[in-house]
């Protein structure tokens, strides 16, 4: 039955102007505008002036591209953190950044110029490349903006800025003048197709498909110097190799001085190898009928002499620990110039380190059958020539993990090539550089924790930093070499030069300016004397570049102090940008630029992909901005942890839009209910409330404690699930709907009411700030249509986080008790209306009567809070007796009485009233109190 018109019109029905449909992807824009217009984030800058700092530094994303979801990922995480830090009370500013140099936007400008580039002066190209990055920073810039992200956008920091560059020099001078710089010939990993030296951290691995090749090494120095027993016998030893291609390199091969080592003769022939290895060398070399003659310490092979299999070139027996018995024979085949371990080998035999591998990877210096050919490509031909020469055991290929470049996704190779290098083991005061930098890790909060023996364990094994690059793009290594004895020139007043000259016309100027202009007069070698320079036009790392970000960007302002407290980024970066940054503040400052660096997974499918093109299971978060709204890319990042891989697609968007959805109607329903309420006016005291009230607000308070606990942890997703609980299952299912009866049939003006009311508006106040730095857009809006307060300032993100105690007193156990009690009370009612609901026996609630058969102990809380039983059950009559059993008996009966037709509570006073007589005796006294007229004819 429904509210008579004329009675329903006495109801305080809910209202609002506040939508229920959100449309973001039109009020979004429109929101960015006013925040545009209005300054917003320079109003925060101000408003916390004073305040405590707090710094989170942003680590640069490559100005290549549009945006992907990982991006989105990354900026609204560090949204969050700068928003709920600015709420805490901290002046917490935060300046974007974007890494502009570098081979990944040289590489597309290659492909746009095409051989045009061979033409154009180095300046030109740079040119090019910097047009290029501005208009992907640019882009960039947009597609973060329209995600809500707050920042200092007008003034980000870049890479390639004259003020930036001229501190990545700085940084690379304060490193020459302590020592810590060299040049030298090692070798490196280098990329054939884009001519260029890489470090570590510009690795991947991927599969690859490699010949893998088993080779006699004939022994020409007496064997019987090994071993006795191996006197007049023809003695080799067999090597394994995954690279044939390094065999015209091969200038030793190793052994290990512990391994026992076994020869084993077959049809005359003898061959060396580790024992461990002998079973599988048997097999994979056709010497399944080879017997052991004698065993001795692999200490025995030290400067026995091979015949190269091919060459005209005898080869050294040498010691190395680095042999290893996984795979292989026991004896390495060692090619100074190719690998890492053997250029240190052949260093310590004083073996040639020279290169016959040119910078696009073609084997030069050779014999006809691949001399001339791509290094993969002489795989072939030169196992053909071990065949032909008798030196071929076995073969097989292997499909196994290689390294490739980071931006071509090539194979690369181990390269000796001249670059500039820092030394991990500079020694500073009573420790060196790599030790320095491993206590400082001790000293940062790394979150998730692993990322501590993470980043300890790359530094631990790195070698020096190859901090040099054979490309264009990029900052130069700004260093004099003296023509004479080509040692460089590490003066710092000319270091100074330098710097000052590239904060005003930046690294450009090192292309466009003769040595003699940037050189004082009368300059000279303090080696040599000669006074004749040439400029190095290598470039720098660009990790070195973004690493120096904390010296461009910290410590230049009094918002910026130097270290950050924060660097949040990729799990990949352990090896990039948080060990690139850790480097050069430790370098040049002896410490670590950060206090805590935290790091986030992967985005990938359902199915736990990585997001291709290919696969087509990509999740863009601008245009599901465009079509949902950026709130739901927001609310997507909060609802997942961000410390392990995060899954995201079309239907996860679409389920967080439903959780928007019922989110948003959660504020919806608490401002349509706060229609008329004036604060200052209508505000309840604690002492006032019914114990419903009181008990909502302590529930508040709980949750507002471990919210602000969860921002200070960064546990954003524990957020997310807490709210959506707290609206549906706190408010929606239990507190909304116990006092709407309150809220729309009591008189406007009634304590009780006005005690609903404002628990309403207080939730309301605490909810709209603690959701604001997840859901920016929707909190301000809400915000707007919040009731008038003194002192409110015209923003939500101008505004602190609530304060607990603002909200309830300290929790009360007695009184938390008591509410455990009569909810597991409410459990057992719900349950037998539910079943006399599906007996027909009631339709509503409110059509029934509960009778509750309690324990003693029961039946004197229940007593204690009789007056609000029946609304906390939301049922029209109520009725408590003493049972017998130990648990509560909840029965339900269909209700006495009529049913008002005002408020729908049944009631046997309906009527009693005869001016209204069809109302209940509560609704009565409202009906007179409003001024409603009497029924004609009412006596």
């Amino acid at each position: 039955m429904a509210v008579p018109p004329d009675l329903k019109a006495t109801l305080n029905l809910p209202q609002s102007d506040f939508p229920m449909k959100a449309n973001l992807p039109q009020t979004e824009p429109r929101r960015l505008a006013a925040w545009e217009q209005e300054g917003i984030y320079k109003q925060i800058r101000g408003a916390r002036r004073d305040a405590p700092s707090w710094v989170l530094h942003d680590g640069p994303p490559y100005a290549n591209g549009e945006i992907h979801l990982g991006h989105a990922l990354n900026k609204c995480l560090k949204d969050f953190v700068v928003k709920s830090k600015t709420m805490a009370g901290f002046n917490s500013p935060y300046v974007p950044g974007w890494d502009c140099h570098g081979l990944p936007i040289e590489i597309k400008v290659d492909e746009k110029l095409g051989r045009k580039k061979l033409e154009m002066p180095a300046i030109a190209v740079r040119r090019a490349c910097r047009e290029y990055a501005q208009k992907y920073l640019d882009l960039q810039r947009t597609q973060f903006k329209r995600l809500g992200v707050f920042g200092r956008w007008e003034a980000p920091y870049s890479t390639m800025t004259p003020e930036y560059e001229s501190k990545i020099i700085e940084t690379l001078f304060r490193f020459l003048e302590k020592g810590f710089v060299y040049k030298g010939l090692k070798p490196v990993l280098w990329c054939m197709h884009d001519r260029t030296a890489l470090a570590e951290a510009e690795i991947e691995y991927e599969m690859h498909t490699s010949p893998s090749v088993y080779v006699r090494y004939r022994v020409t120095s007496p064997p019987e110097a090994i071993d006795t027993r191996l006197a007049g016998k023809q003695v080799s030893t067999i090597i394994w190799t995954t690279t044939p291609w390094t065999l015209p390199a091969s200038l030793a091969v190793a052994f290990h001085p512990d391994f026992e080592y076994i020869a084993l003769e077959q049809d005359g022939e003898v061959y060396i190898v580790a024992e461990p290895l002998a079973s599988a060398t048997r097999t994979a070399c056709g010497l399944e009928k080879a017997h052991e003659i004698t065993r001795f310490p692999g200490s025995r092979m030290d400067r026995v002499t091979f015949a190269h299999p091919f060459l005209e070139r005898t080869v050294l027996g040498v010691l190395a620990t680095y042999v290893t018995t996984d795979q292989g024979t026991g004896a390495v085949h060692t090619a100074p110039a190719h690998g890492v371990d053997d250029f240190a080998t052949g260093a310590r035999y004083g073996l040639s380190q020279l290169c016959d591998v040119d910078d696009g990877g073609h084997l030069r210096n050779g014999l006809p059958e691949y001399d001339g050919l791509f290094v993969f490509k002489a795989n072939e031909p030169i196992i053909e020539l071990l065949a032909k020469r008798g030196a071929l055991m076995g073969r097989q290929d292997i499909f196994h993990s290689y390294p490739h470049c980071w931006r071509c996704h090539r194979p690369v190779i181990f390269r000796a090539t001249e670059q500039w290098f820092i030394n991990m083991e500079t020694p500073m005061d009573s420790s060196n550089f790599r030790q320095r930098a491993l206590e400082e890790i001790g000293r940062v909060k790394w979150d998730p924790e692993w990322g501590q023996e993470r980043i300890t364990n790359m530094v631990s094994s790195r070698p020096d930093w190859c901090i040099s690059r054979q490309r264009i793009w990029g900052v130069p290594i700004a260093v004099f070499l003296c023509t004479g004895c080509r040692r460089p020139l590490n003066n710092p007043a000319v270091n100074q030069r330098i710097v000052d000259l590239f904060a005003k016309e930046g690294a450009d100027a090192w292309y466009v300016r003769e040595a003699a202009d940037i050189l004082p007069a009368g300059a000279v070698c303090p080696s040599c004397g000669a006074g004749d320079f040439a400029k190095e036009m290598d470039i720098l790392d660009v990790w070195f570049e973004s690493g120096a970000s904390q010296a461009a960007v910290l410590g230049m302002e009094p918002d910026l102090p130097w270290p950050a407290d924060l660097y949040l980024e990729g799990g990949d970066q352990h090896r990039g940008w948080f060990q690139s940054s850790l480097l050069c503040a430790v370098g040049t400052r002896d410490a670590a630029p950060y206090r805590m660096a935290a790091t986030c997974g992967w985005t990938l499918d359902e199915q736990g992909r990585a997001m291709s093109k290919s696969l087509g299971n990509g999740v863009d978060p601008v245009d599901i901005a465009q079509r949902l709204g950026a709130e739901i890319v927001r609310l997507w990042v909060a609802s997942v942890d961000f410390r392990e891989d995060v899954a995201a697609s079309e239907n996860l968007m679409q389920r967080v839009s439903e959780t928007y959805r019922k989110l948003r109607n959660t504020f919806r329903f608490l401002l349509m209910n706060l229609n008329g309420f004036a604060p200052e006016t209508h505000a309840v005291s604690w002492e006032q409330m019914p114990p419903l009230d009181r008990y909502m607000l302590v529930r508040t308070r709980e949750l507002t404690e471990k919210i602000l606990g969860w921002y200070e942890d960064f546990e954003f997703h524990r957020i997310y699930h807490a709210l959506n609980e707290f609206a549906v299952a706190e408010l929606s299912a239990f507190y909304v709907d116990a006092v709407k009866d309150r809220i729309y049939t009591f008189a406007p003006q009634d304590p009780a009411r006005r005690s609903a009311q404002t628990v309403l508006w207080m939730i309301a106040e605490a909810l709209v700030r603690l959701v604001a730095p997840l859901l920016s857009f929707t909190a301000e809006e809400i915000w707007q249509y919040m009731p008038e307060k003194s002192g409110r300032l015209p923003s939500v993100h101008l505004e602190l986080f609530p304060k607990p105690e603002s909200l309830a007193p300290a929790v009360d156990q007695e009184f938390m008790s008591d509410w455990a009690a009569l909810l597991l009370v409410r459990n057992e009612a719900l349950k037998s209306l539910e079943e006399a609901r599906k007996a027909k026996l009631i339709g509503k609630a409110l059509d029934a009567k509960l009778v509750l058969e309690v324990p003693a102990a029961l039946e004197a809380l229940l007593d204690r809070y009789r007056p609000g039983l029946k609304e906390l059950l939301n049922v029209s009559q109520v009725e408590v007796k003493s049972g017998t059993a130990s648990q509560v008996i909840a029965t339900t009966l269909p209700a006495e009485g009529t049913k008002c037709e005002r408020c729908w509570n049944y009631s046997v006073h309906v009527g009693e009233d005869r001016r209204w007589p069809t109302v209940c005796e509560r609704c009565a006294p409202v009906l007179e109190q409003i001024g409603f007229p009497p029924e004609e004819g009412s006596a």
